[in-house]
């Protein structure tokens, strides 16, 4: 868990909870399903996947787990790519020996345990995004980001009308990783499936149900 001695080379992972959830009245992170919320089942399955955990969310955010908070270093609501750089920016204020940031965010519980593994295997090359997909759908805050490309996301960023990652994509080698569906007796339950309304979140309720 958060803390323990991983195995060498594993990315630092960054959760993106820096939205307003606004359909939901909430943080959505907090949240029950399941008998824990959801940020909880998001550390809990990416904890042995990644060397360290860092929540992106304002200095203000709840933070009942007590991970590390890094807030966006850029003013206003940039979207999730203000988080990645803030991250990529984290790893070089800290010297990491990685050469790339896991993102996923904070509102999808049921991420893949092979999370890190597949999008790793997608490419040798650290100067390659790679980004998850399911269902013939990408998920690019889902991805592995090269720290090479920090300098190019701020300079990108800096223009108020940048702020599209699929946009931002198109300016770097991007690999996407496909990742199966989850069998349930419900039907299949995308891995990747995220929770902006009430009426998914009871729906992922019941699949927690089910995978229980």
């Amino acid at each position: 868990m958060i803390g323990a001695v991983l195995p060498p080379g594993l990315p630092p992972g960054l959760i993106l909870a820096g939205g307003k959830s606004s359909r939901m009245g909430t943080a959505k992170a907090f949240l029950t399903i399941g008998g824990d919320t959801i940020l909880g089942h998001i550390v809990r399955r990416l904890s042995p996947q990644v060397c360290a955990i860092t929540l992106n969310a304002p200095e203000d955010f709840s933070n009942p787990l007590g991970l590390p908070l890094l807030p966006d270093r850029l003013g206003g609501q940039a979207g999730p790519l203000a988080g990645v750089l803030s991250g990529l920016r984290d790893m070089q204020d800290r010297g990491t020996a990685a050469s790339r940031l896991l993102t996923v965010p904070s509102d999808s519980p049921f991420l893949p345990a092979d999370l890190v593994a597949r999008l790793r295997a997608g490419t040798a090359d650290p100067d390659t995004i790679v980004i998850a997909a399911s269902e013939g759908r990408n998920h690019p805050v889902f991805g592995l980001w090269p720290v090479s490309i920090a300098d190019d996301l701020e300079a990108w960023l800096a223009d108020p009308d940048n702020r599209r990652i699929t946009a931002f994509l198109r300016r770097h080698r991007t690999v996407t990783v496909e990742f199966p569906t989850i069998g349930t007796s419900r039907g299949p339950l995308d891995p990747f499936f995220n929770i902006n309304t009430p009426e998914e979140l009871e729906e992922a309720r019941r699949f927690a149900e089910e995978l229980a």
